[in-house]
């Protein structure tokens, strides 16, 4: 018994060891130094990417918010539950292309559009009437944003060219040159109209 207990001693004491050396390498040190590098480096990113207003955040760059007023460019639809662009849920709506679902939601948000602007006779770009695959996108496609800019334009009683020119500062183009779609961030956009105002 003596000769099984030693060897049971000498095959659990290396285990624990290895268990306690593994655990303060992978769940303290490791997290410890990546946080350290990221907030030194990239310390917007690392905190959110949250963009600030008179020194108090109201949202971030990465997640779409909820815009519905007619002076406001709207975004992607969100099919997130209990609320659009809730970020702890996460997901796209699962509903495939022949769903009467998706037909319901797309003509919904097409008579919106067109109660919003009635006298818009353009195509709707595709990204008005669909959600994205996360349900947070915050960016619109540049025919997305010049599809509203008349309606956004008539409610702020500005010149459609003082909107155009703002979409225009506010998109971005493609990363590196060669990867994703131009696109345009609407909390940012949306905020600088405001600012115009002020």
């Amino acid at each position: 018994m003596t000769s099984f207990a030693q060897s049971l001693n000498a095959l659990i004491r290396p285990l624990v060891v290895m268990f306690v050396g593994l655990t303060v390498v992978t769940g303290a040190a490791y997290p410890l130094v990546v946080t350290g590098v990221a907030q030194a480096l990239f310390p917007h990113q690392a905190n959110g990417s949250l963009i600030e207003q008179d020194g108090a955040p109201v949202g971030s760059a990465l997640i779409g918010q909820q815009f519905d007023a007619p002076r406001y460019f709207w975004g992607r639809l969100s099919a997130t539950s209990p609320m659009p662009y809730n970020a702890t849920s996460s997901g796209a709506s699962n509903l495939g292309p022949t769903n009467p679902a998706l037909a319901d939601e797309v003509k919904g948000r097409l008579a919106a559009l067109k109660a919003a602007d009635p006298a818009n006779a353009d195509p709707v770009p595709v990204d008005l009437v669909t959600s994205s695959g996360s349900g947070l996108d915050p960016e619109i496609s540049p025919a997305a944003a010049a599809y509203q800019i008349n309606r956004v334009a008539n409610a702020r009683k500005l010149a459609p060219d003082v909107v155009r020119d703002l979409v225009a500062t506010f998109t971005e183009g493609r990363q590196f040159g060669v990867l994703g779609e131009p696109r345009v961030n609407v909390l940012k956009l949306n905020l600088a109209l405001d600012a115009l105002h002020h």
